[in-house]
């Protein structure tokens, strides 16, 4: 499972030209499931985002996490952040996971955010053509691998 996660001051989620969601400070998380990644994945992904402290304290130093700001959480689900660029100029998804797969995974990395954040986490639509606003803050643009567990 490989996520990307931005640091936002706020970020939505259009479907078919209606707001679907919306959250003020906090992360937008890009995430992309392949065939092999496991509910074990999911929790622990989850679990590593939530605590990243990616927030500036009070000095200015990144020492805070989503929960010590109180933040959001905007989960977009993302099949092309599994592209393979190997061969040609076309890219191939084929290690993105199929929907009966990946739905139920990306359903238990939603849930498990939203459990160790203590709040609602809000989503866009599995497998909808979404357009995604946000305003990045810092820049900050982060990316983690459940495979990579360093």
């Amino acid at each position: 499972m490989r996520v990307v996660i931005q640091r936002v001051t706020e970020a939505s989620v259009t479907i078919g030209g209606a707001l679907k969601s919306a959250i003020g400070r906090g992360l937008l998380i890009l995430v992309g499931i392949e065939e092999i990644d496991t509910r074990e994945d999911a929790e622990w992904l989850a679990g590593k985002v939530v605590r990243q402290r990616i927030f500036d304290d009070e000095a200015g130093q990144m020492n805070r996490s989503i929960q010590d700001v109180s933040g959001e959480i905007l989960v977009i689900s993302q099949f092309t952040l599994h592209a393979s660029t190997k061969k040609g100029n076309r890219p191939s998804y084929m290690r993105a996971a199929r929907p009966e797969t990946a739905i139920p995974l990306y359903e238990t990395f939603v849930c498990a955010l939203a459990a160790e954040l203590g709040k609602p986490v809000k989503i866009g639509e599995f497998g909808a053509m979404m357009s995604v606003a946000l305003v990045n803050d810092g820049p900050v643009t982060i990316t983690m691998d459940s495979r990579v567990r360093e």
